[in-house]
């Protein structure tokens, strides 16, 4: 059975991704949500994400397990991303380190393709990323993390597309810091 596509990630109650300026300091990760989410993307069988992602964790989880005041959670993903093979979406980036492959745009024939050789199911990350998937008609399953804050304006999980795809509910999930694990999957 091919793998899944399955869009991962953090909202606010209003649905944004990071706030102005790209802030994403609103998110409530502690180490038992941080611990769910290194079980969670240590099952994935490859990372997708666009340009500005893909740098952001490679700026900081190649490393992130050297720091003495890293948490058991961080030390353990470290090690989880610096593995994982990696896909980066990139019209301007022409090599990248880490198990990583650069892709200049999304083909929908090469994403499932992908996803059909690949043991475990692709994470797409990334605003933009996620957009095109969307309008590919590509997600197979949206796992969305809703945290306790309405930050009013910033980047959208979801931007307007002309696609439609019926889900259904197939898993919840509430964390005590106040998260709420929402997993909808294509019917």
């Amino acid at each position: 059975m091919p793998g899944k596509i399955v869009l991962f990630a953090g909202v606010s109650l209003d649905g944004y991704t990071e706030g102005p300026g790209q802030d994403i300091g609103w998110h409530r990760v502690d180490e038992e949500l941080h611990f769910h989410f290194n079980a969670e993307l240590a099952g994935m069988g490859r990372f997708l994400s666009g340009r500005r992602t893909h740098q952001l964790m490679a700026d900081h989880w190649p490393t992130a397990d050297a720091d003495p005041a890293s948490s058991p959670a961080t030390r353990e993903f470290a090690g989880i991303w610096r593995t994982m093979p990696k896909t980066v979406y990139s019209t301007t980036l022409t090599e990248a380190d880490w198990d990583t492959t650069v892709v200049p745009r999304v083909d929908p024939d090469e994403v499932r393709a992908l996803a059909a050789a690949t043991d475990g199911d692709l994470t797409v990350s990334g605003a933009n990323l996620v957009a095109s998937f969307r309008a590919h008609d590509l997600i197979d399953v949206y796992q969305v993390y809703v945290h306790p804050v309405v930050i009013g304006r910033g980047t959208p999980l979801l931007a307007p597309a002309d696609t439609f795809t019926d889900l259904r509910l197939d898993t919840t999930r509430a964390f005590p810091n106040g998260v709420v694990m929402l997993r909808y999957e294509r019917v």
